[in-house]
């Protein structure tokens, strides 16, 4: 299923070090041969100051080989420049945790600075010492350590490009250090700040974004497509976080980054929502909802991206054709259990997926068979009859679908629904409508009627300057 696989396109929108799990997968699987993986390992590793990791990825890959001279070399820089960034940075800390200036510090960063140039005689240029030891611990690959700098330099910085940049150092390293909870904390704080911030001062990532630009909007469209990659660590981690996924990518701002710059989140929208699907009370009612948007959404990108996630929904939903949806579904599992961040999910997805052609199945259908369901499920008979009972009983099919076993079918009875509430469905959005209409209507004469008040304007202007008396009574 290598076609099928996204780790080269997604690559790009990644710092180095959140790259290192995409192919350490990749290398325990069978997708690409070991070596390709290696290969691009030791690329990777060569760029950062994790010198002994860079070395054993070397020597797997050229066993014949004597290590370079180099390596030792950049390990004694790489040991003497943190020893030197340590020594500037702790005059900073020695301070800082000081209990007395921490309850001296206010939210005001500018009088934070002006408090401790005054009593300690810190300046800005040894608050910049945090970030930049803070940096070097995330390239020697101390991602606790630099989550800690980091943090302290953000609170007290008043750089904006600085501390745009701490947040995605910080958020790269309470990810890979898997503290969830603070990652999503540390997700919403970036995302609120690339939402609200003039985009003109986002550097975009702890390492600059592909194709950065000087164009303020294309700037802030890179920095949200970045956003998208990375959140997909702390959502398919977090417990809460396919709920949350949904939450943050339908809001018509990052959809709209998914439909500009990267369709293929698509896979993993849809991923979450039929993850979703089977939850009860009112996340249920937004998930259904949300599922009729992705499919909309699947519709207009299918010319440039589709997967068997996306066609599984789309034969669902738009062509009702189950036997495709039936094909598709087949694939859709080989390929969310290769997935880095689905993997886990395959039994969950493949169970929710059920249940939606089970649904979808037995509303256009009265009367149906447990056989011939059972092999849309792909189940056998006996596992098929299990796993329709369970979700008759567990679901709100219950109190309209009674099973016969004797004919081994399901009958599914539903009440006439009142011609009240037919009338209601179908003239619901009407009077919406009607208003559109008259809008449309109506703005035309507008315009015609704007252009020759434009024409007379100059004339107008040269009669109010010339009356200041008239205009004062008036008022």
């Amino acid at each position: 299923m290598a076609e099928y696989d996204l780790t080269q396109t997604i690559i790009p929108y990644y710092d180095r070090h959140l790259v290192f799990p995409l192919l350490a997968h990749l290398s325990e699987s069978d997708t690409f041969p070991v070596e390709q993986v290696q290969a691009a390992q030791y690329e990777l590793a060569k760029g950062t100051n994790m010198v002994d990791y860079a070395v054993s990825l070397f020597q797997q890959l050229y066993a014949d080989q004597e290590v370079p001279s180099e390596f030792a070399a950049k390990r004694e820089g790489a040991v003497s420049t943190n020893e030197r960034l340590q020594q500037e940075a702790q005059a900073v800390l020695d301070v800082i945790e000081n209990p007395e200036v921490a309850q001296a510090l206010r939210q005001d960063k500018m009088q934070n600075l002006q408090y401790l140039k005054e009593h300690y005689n810190v300046t800005l240029e040894q608050i910049n010492a945090l970030y930049n030891f803070g940096k070097f611990q995330y390239t020697y690959g101390n991602y606790s350590g630099a989550a800690d700098y980091l943090y302290h330099f953000r609170v007290l910085s008043t750089d904006a490009d600085l501390t745009m940049s701490s947040h995605w150092g910080k958020l790269a390293s309470d990810i890979l250090t898997g503290k969830w909870d603070v990652a999503l904390e540390e997700l919403n704080t970036l995302r609120e700040a690339i939402d609200s911030r003039a985009p003109s001062a986002l550097p975009g990532a702890f390492s600059s974004p592909s194709g950065s630009t000087s164009d303020p909007a294309l700037m802030q469209l890179h920095s949200r497509t970045w956003l998208l990659h990375w959140s997909l660590f702390v959502y398919f981690n977090h417990p809460e976080g396919r709920t949350l996924l949904l939450e943050t990518f339908l809001t018509p701002t990052y959809l709209n980054t998914i439909q500009t710059s990267c369709p293929w989140i698509l896979r993993y929208l849809a991923t979450a929502a039929i993850l979703s699907r089977k939850s009860t009370g009112t996340t249920s009612s937004r998930v259904r909802h949300s599922i009729r948007e992705i499919v909309r959404v699947i519709q207009m990108e299918e010319y440039q991206y589709q997967d068997p996630v996306t066609n599984f929904l789309k034969e669902l939903y738009v062509e009702f054709d189950f036997e495709a949806a039936q094909k598709d579904l087949s694939k859709a599992e080989t390929v969310v259990a290769n997935d880095f961040f689905l993997g886990e999910f395959r039994d969950e997805f493949l169970d929710n997926a059920r249940y939606l052609i089970s649904e979808a199945y037995c509303r256009i259908h009265q009367r149906i068979d447990i056989g011939d369901l059972s092999d849309r499920l792909n189940l056998d008979r006996d596992e098929g009859e299990k796993w329709i009972v369970n979700l008759i009983r567990e679901t709100r099919m219950g109190a309209d679908a009674k099973i016969d076993l004797e004919k081994n079918v399901i009958e599914i009875n539903r009440p006439p629904q009142p011609i009240y509430q037919t009338v209601i469905e179908k003239t619901r959005g009407l009077a919406f409508r009607t208003q559109a209409l008259g809008a449309a209507m109506v703005r035309p004469q507008q315009q015609q009627q704007q252009q020759p008040q434009q024409q007379q304007q100059p004339q107008a202007a040269i009669t109010t300057e010339a009356q200041p008396a008239v205009v004062e009574g008036a008022r």
